[in-house]
């Protein structure tokens, strides 16, 4: 086990927290990171910094992301920049600050010297009156925002109170930058569900009736929340439950629930294989990895969803059981090629069998891939009236050429849905 090495003198170390000082002072702060942990701790990966406002007050909110669990504190300011400081010289080799202006990267080199590296983001300008580094700056006004002639409108406001409690606004409800891609994600999100509810069967539905949502995989709540407001905003009763296997995430999602006092809403800690079954008008599963997206499926088509919505993640069922045919093999032959084919086959699989027990189905770009890699969207919406027996044999047969095409023996979504037909005969 390597031993931390002690803080060198005269140290770049300083001049990174003093520049991590003046950003947060100035305004221009935007995300810090921090990496190449020592191995002290083996599953640790990385720690990240995001600005929020608790309270009235701005905080660090950090996050000590492991293999299998992240672990957040939220610190105010001074505190957080002095326990960073400690855990650069104690426990990290790396760290990265992107501020409005400057790119500041601090890495520790082979021989164990520090090295400190900024670099000017093209197109930033630094004011005549900018502070040195090292001023302190705590009491500077933060810069304003460049602004567009003409914004954009959002299904969503910046007031709504859940987005400063999630850390996606401060306290003024002023959109934090770090926080701005997320922001597009939760809009777009919104505008496609909004879409498929009046399409679906839930249009028609009377509005006292609650609608009932299960979103696998809730993560920190974000989507979730959304999900509970625009339901209230549309005179809708939510019965909505936000599933997620990391416990702490549970109960900080369940303590901003009950501190805004959301009706409807609740977290539970489960998985998407083991959580009790029950009627679902909304299923929702965003980055199930592999064939969880396949049993979140699954799990809507049981509970008779009206609407499916899923953003899968980690296509590696179909993978190794893919051949390349002859006349493809020249393109196939390439690594990539075959992993982007067999994700394009297991979502073409998943809506072909959607749509054979009865849902219209489309596969498209969530949001622009420069705002996330994982950008492909899979929405259900079941029909008004049954398929004909004759159009759903028809799918499956397709089911089953796509399948021999590429030699492919088993597909889990399928699998399930033969096992029910098999059961109610």
């Amino acid at each position: 086990m390597t031993q931390a090495p002690a803080t060198p003198v005269g140290t770049d170390i300083d001049k990174f927290i003093a520049r991590l000082r003046a950003s947060l002072g100035d305004g221009s702060f935007q995300r810090l990171a921090l990496g190449r942990p020592h191995d002290t701790e083996p599953t640790l990966e990385k720690l990240l910094a995001r600005r929020v406002a608790l309270r009235g007050e701005d905080h660090l909110s950090m996050v000590w992301r492991h293999r299998s669990k992240d672990i957040t504190k939220n610190l105010p300011l001074a505190e957080a920049v002095d326990q960073l400081a400690a855990l650069l010289a104690s426990q990290f080799h790396h760290a990265h600050l992107v501020t409005r202006t400057h790119d500041v990267q601090l890495a520790m080199g082979k021989r164990g010297q520090w090295g400190l590296r900024v670099g000017k983001l093209p197109g930033a300008t630094v004011a005549a009156n900018a502070p040195a580094e090292g001023v302190n700056t705590a009491n500077a006004a933060a810069a304003p925002a460049a602004a567009h002639d003409r914004q954009r409108q959002h299904a969503l406001s910046l007031t709504e109170p859940f987005l400063t409690e999630l850390g996606v606004t401060d306290a003024q409800h002023r959109l934090i930058p770090a926080m701005a891609r997320k922001w597009r994600q939760i809009n777009k999100f919104v505008e496609v569900l909004d879409h498929a509810i009046a399409q679906s069967p839930l249009a028609g539905r009377d509005a006292a009736e609650p609608v009932r949502v299960l979103d696998f995989g809730a993560g920190r709540g974000y989507l979730t929340f959304a999900v509970q407001q625009r339901l209230v905003a549309a005179g809708r009763t939510p019965d909505i439950v936000g599933v997620e296997l990391r416990e702490d995430l549970v109960a900080q999602c369940n303590g901003v629930a009950r501190h805004l006092g959301l009706a409807g809403l609740r977290f539970d800690a489960g998985d998407v294989r083991s959580h009790a079954a029950g009627p679902i008008d909304i299923m929702i599963a965003l980055h199930a990895c592999d064939i969880a997206t396949d049993v979140a499926m699954h799990r809507g088509v049981t509970g008779g969803a009206a609407i499916i919505v899923c953003s899968p993640c980690c296509h590696k069922e179909l993978r190794p059981q893919m051949h390349a045919p002859a006349l493809l093999q020249p393109m196939l032959r390439h690594g990539i090629h075959m992993t982007e084919q067999a994700e394009m086959l297991t979502d073409t699989l998943r809506a072909l069998l959607l749509q054979s027990v009865g849902y219209d189905t489309q596969v498209f770009e969530f949001i622009s891939p420069e705002h996330t890699a994982k950008n492909k969207m899979v929405l259900a919406v079941r029909r008004r009236q049954p398929l004909p027996a004759a159009q759903q044999q028809a799918l499956r047969a397709q089911v089953a050429e796509l399948k021999a095409f590429y030699g492919v023996a088993e597909q889990t979504l399928e699998r399930l849905l033969d096992a029910d037909r098999l059961a109610a005969a």
